[in-house]
């Protein structure tokens, strides 16, 4: 799950509800006001087995930082070797993003563990599954564009994993208090994948 919050104050309830709804994974962007706080307090404070990284981060500083408050993955919009160097030299899990088959295979080489692709929606599966095919072994996430309806199927097509942000985390709910919402739509989001 990629969180986007606009409030601080809303984390924590969001995290319980999605992890209420089965997600044990989290990426906190730095796009969230004072992120680097809001990862240390998810990890200090959270469940335990829920695995929180960062997300948006554009230059080593930032990797450090969140690193240091304890994230345990870190994702890039971009591939930037001196985040690459960061996360590799305290062995942290990196996943740059790419939008180009070049751009995928050069992160992969370059140590990547995953590759981010963003903005996989405008893209489409069968993009994906194109990559893929001549390149089995690449670890692609496609972010941008995976919903609760599709993730399963994005899944299908080859991919490692999923990030999935706004389709699942209702605003209007967040806005309400109605944290419920979220537990409901992390459940639908699980079963959707488990049954596939």
């Amino acid at each position: 799950a990629v969180l986007r919050a606009d409030d601080p104050a809303n984390l924590p309830p969001i995290i319980s509800a999605l992890y209420d709804g089965g997600v044990r994974l989290i990426e906190i962007t730095m796009t969230v006001p004072n992120a680097v706080k809001q990862i240390r307090r998810a990890i200090d404070e959270g469940p335990e087995d829920m695995v929180v990284g960062v997300g948006s981060v554009l230059n080593a500083e930032t990797a450090l930082e969140a690193i240091g408050a304890g994230a345990e993955f870190v994702v890039s919009p971009v591939f930037k070797k001196e985040i690459f160097e960061v996360c590799l030299q305290r062995n942290i899990v990196v996943i740059p993003g790419a939008f180009t088959p070049t751009e995928a295979c050069n992160a992969a080489d370059a140590g990547a563990n995953f590759v981010k692709i963003f903005p996989a929606g405008s893209l489409g599966m069968g993009y994906l599954k194109s990559i893929l095919a001549p390149m089995p072994d690449l670890r692609l996430i496609p972010t941008g564009g995976v919903t609760i309806e599709n993730a399963g199927e994005w899944l299908d097509a080859g991919v490692a994993a999923v990030g999935i942000g706004s389709d699942l985390l209702d605003k209007e709910a967040i806005r309400a208090g109605n944290f419920d919402k979220i537990t409901e739509l992390a459940k639908q989001l699980m079963q959707g994948i488990k049954n596939r």
